[in-house]
């Protein structure tokens, strides 16, 4: 049981999620101008739940990005660009990091084929919208003088 757990924690370390801890700490980088613009996928992919999915990403100038796929709902999820390991890559909100390895005219990104659009799908451009216009969460206030659970009072208490 031990090797497992110390296997796992190995596995852990050496992944690429490793390196980005969270994603308030994924530096936001503006990326090359090639890779700015409205990326959208073309005809069945494997990458995609069904041969009807649509995937698109929006790269911003600023590095930010929105990574929406659309089927029988919209998925979207807000990002940044940024640079790890000497590649660009996108880290979404859920601490997800994924190269963008532009090829020509084609961006590859998670298990996708995407060519440049003048604009993205009407969903996907309501959906960042949405984001956009969300009210931004505040940090919230650290608290420095936690108590201590009443049992663990008492027993501290009694020694």
């Amino acid at each position: 049981m031990k090797k497992w757990i110390a296997m796992t924690a190995a596995a852990v370390a050496l992944s690429g999620c490793a390196q980005i801890p969270n994603y308030q700490s994924a530096v936001k980088t503006p990326p090359p101008a090639a890779l700015v613009g409205n990326w959208q996928s073309k005809g069945p992919q494997k990458g995609l739940v069904s041969s009807e999915a649509i995937a698109s990403l929006i790269i911003t100038p600023a590095g930010d990005t929105l990574d929406c796929r659309q089927w029988q709902r919209v998925i979207a999820k807000p990002g940044k660009v940024t640079r790890l390991d000497d590649e660009w890559v996108n880290v979404n909100d859920q601490v997800r990091v994924m190269p963008l390895e532009l090829e020509g005219g084609m961006l590859h990104y998670d298990k996708l084929v995407l060519e440049k659009v003048s604009q993205p799908t009407s969903e996907c451009q309501t959906a960042l919208d949405d984001i956009n216009n969300a009210p931004k969460a505040e940090a919230q206030p650290t608290v420095k003088n936690k108590k201590s659970h009443p049992k663990a009072m008492r027993k501290n208490q009694k020694s």
